[in-house]
């Protein structure tokens, strides 16, 4: 069992940046490809981003490609999304997600991964 915890969600102007975090508990970090994907009210999760399990491939939704940077730590355990130039459409619980297994592609589907974090909040005022 596998556990994840984000942290780094908060309030944020149009225009900022934020840096989220997800901490896993688990000794072999490395083997799970890892992805973060957005709830907004009322609609249904989606995925933002993924992570190859030794980092060497990234894959992003087209509504956040070029302001979202996906990246992971395996040494801590950690990976990370730095969002800059956050849009009120970027509003949502931000969930991290690991799917065990060195796949060669980054799974992009919430039915791929094994694991997920209790979401935290980012809220974009206009």
């Amino acid at each position: 069992q596998v556990q994840l915890v984000e942290s780094g969600g908060g309030l944020v102007q149009a225009g900022g940046s934020l840096r989220l975090s997800c901490a896993a508990s688990t000794g072999i970090f490395s083997s799970y490809a890892m992805g973060w994907f957005r709830q907004a009210p009322g609609k249904e999760r989606k995925f933002v981003a993924g992570i190859k399990w030794n980092g060497g491939s990234t894959t992003y939704a087209d509504s956040v490609k070029g302001r979202f940077t996906i990246s992971r730590d395996n040494a801590k355990n950690t990976m990370y999304l730095q969002m800059n130039s956050l849009k009120p459409e970027d509003t949502a619980v931000y969930y991290c997600a690991a799917d065990f297994g060195r796949q060669a592609r980054v799974p992009t589907m919430t039915a791929e991964y094994d694991y997920w974090g209790q979401g935290t909040q980012v809220t974009v005022s206009s």
